[in-house]
């Protein structure tokens, strides 16, 4: 077995790296608000501490975030809890936006599922699910706004476990639901936690009451405690009791009930990431496994985002720490570009608050000013040839050109798109022939957001037209016999993405099936890798 440095491993293990995920509406962002109420990051939900700015989700930052009530970028936030460094990143929950998260959901440990207990299992919550079983991600499940009227706790176990595939162990169990939401059971602990409506549940100390068999829960509740005490019954002979190795492989859940927007049950997610989720993992680095408490430094770049600071159109690339030790002006190797850069003035985030970082170990997630060597997918070391995998971008099956009202802002437009291709927010692509510009997206929210940030970041008021594209393939070709015959045969249909990558564009499925029956030869991919070369 290795030895690593003490103080190495002590870091590492204090860390808990997770992402939440959700539907829309299900309540994802209150909960980031609440968690960072909970760790002391803010002092208001809504509010950065020591700001009396507008309140609005600290966690939607961008403008457009506000203006629509909704997250379409993902968050970055570090806050201290219990001994323990939490760093939370907030995924979109909107499906349009559905590649951001994936990205996201490569950089964490565990993630939090956040469902609605009116509403159940949703689409998205599917496909996010879906994403996070690629990487066997642990998974805590919130039951979410028991303050409202929803569905029976064990229809809702029933639907969670029968169409997301995978086993639940109830933590908590509430009493009473609507406006006879009354707490929650403990089932470890065997205690109610009582809740009490428009109470600051953050601040004061939730009133505990000890035994399911104690005459004061009759004495308080006498119209809900029969049920309660039927279904902890019902419980403990028919769902699985916690298994912390099942959880940790991706294979069960804990379930916890509450209502984010009282702060009520918050407490409890956390315990459970600080004594459940587990610490920073191995990272597959290609050429070996990494060790997250090894000293050479690793990392790797999982987004790029533009113009968070609008006053500085300043960019920043977020990237992983995946083991050593990060200090101010180190300097460490860009594998893509093969040379060797230095990583000055790296940030750490509180909520949208940033500040210098002065030290980060594997798990936490710091940011670099990116001025054109960094790109998604890049990966960072102390000279190893080393490579992170798994960031894919998927084939886009919505597609617009996009040129701008005035000729004269054609430069303009251009490195508008070039720097949200490579952020991520949009995929580009460059026609072979008429060297226009298309767009690509997975849903039509990513094209209003683009128009958006392109009008008020770049000042360009450009034109989107529909175009006759239905699906992309990225090309690979056994030989340059090959690909010099193709390019010319299929010139009309041929253009590059942001990388610079072949792209074959269909008009239509049944186009995309004749050509690769009569190019038996020629890859056509649906995903590929950020910052792999193709052709």
């Amino acid at each position: 077995m290795p030895t690593f440095p003490a103080d190495q491993l002590r870091d590492v293990e204090r860390r808990r790296t997770f992402a939440i995920i959700s539907h829309p509406d299900a309540g994802k962002t209150t909960l980031t608000e609440k968690l960072l109420l909970f760790g002391g990051a803010i002092q208001l939900a809504g509010t950065v501490k020591a700001r009396k700015s507008a309140r609005h989700a600290t966690s939607d930052w961008m403008e457009v975030e506000k203006q629509r009530g909704i997250s379409v970028s993902s968050s970055v936030m570090q806050f201290e809890y219990d001994g323990h460094v939490i760093n939370l990143l907030d995924t979109p929950g909107h499906q349009d936006f559905s590649e951001d998260t994936y990205r996201v959901l490569t950089a964490v440990d565990a993630a939090v599922m956040v469902v609605d207990a009116a509403k159940g299992v949703e689409a998205q919550t599917i496909k996010l699910l879906e994403v996070c079983r690629l990487r066997d991600t642990p998974i805590i499940t919130f039951v979410n706004k028991l303050d409202r009227e929803v569905r029976a706790p064990m229809e809702l176990i029933g639907e969670i476990e029968s169409i997301l595939g995978i086993d639940c162990a109830p933590i908590t169990w509430p009493l009473g639901q609507g406006k006879a939401f009354r707490g929650v059971w403990h089932l470890l602990q065997e205690q109610l936690l009582r809740f009490r409506p428009g109470e600051a549940h953050a601040g004061g100390e939730t009133e505990l009451i000890e035994g399911l068999g104690n005459p004061k829960l009759d004495a308080l509740f006498p119209l809900e405690i029969g049920q309660l005490r039927e279904d902890v019954e019902l419980i403990r002979g028919a769902s699985p009791s916690f298994d912390h190795g099942a959880f940790l492989a991706g294979r069960q859940t804990p379930v916890f009930f509450g209502s984010g927007i009282n702060n009520f049950g918050v407490r409890e997610i956390l315990r459970a990431l600080i004594e459940w989720a587990p610490a920073p993992q191995p990272r597959d680095g290609g050429a070996r496994l990494v060790q997250p408490a090894e000293a050479p430094f690793t990392g790797f770049v999982f987004k790029i985002q533009a113009n968070m600071d609008p006053k500085h159109r300043d960019r920043i690339a977020f990237f992983r720490v995946c083991s050593g030790r990060y200090a101010p002006g180190m300097k460490v190797r860009h594998q893509r570009v093969g040379r060797e850069i230095k990583l000055a003035n790296a940030l750490t985030f509180m909520a949208n608050e940033r500040v210098a970082s002065e030290d980060a170990v594997a798990g936490d997630i710091s940011g670099n000013h990116n001025h054109g060597p960094w790109q998604i997918g890049d990966t960072l070391t102390e000279g190893e040839a080393l490579g992170f995998r798994g960031i894919p971008y998927f084939a886009p099956e919505l597609f617009r050109s996009a040129r701008p009202r005035d000729p004269f802002r054609a430069k303009q437009l251009e490195k508008g798109l070039q720097e949200l291709g490579e952020e991520g927010a949009i995929q580009v692509f460059r026609t072979a022939l008429g060297n226009s510009l298309l767009l690509g997206a997975v849903g039509v929210l990513q094209f209003e957001i683009v128009a958006h940030r392109l009008a008020t970041e770049y000042k360009v008021d450009a034109l989107y037209d529909a175009a006759a594209i239905s699906t992309a393939r990225w090309l690979t070709y056994p030989d340059e016999a090959v690909r010099r015959e193709f390019e010319r045969e299929q010139a009309a249909a041929l253009a590059s993405d942001v990388d610079g990558n072949p792209v074959f564009l269909a008009a239509n499925k049944y186009n995309l099936q004749v050509t690769q029956e009569r190019w038996p030869r020629v890859g056509f991919h649906a995903t590929r890798e950020h910052g792999e070369r193709l052709g």
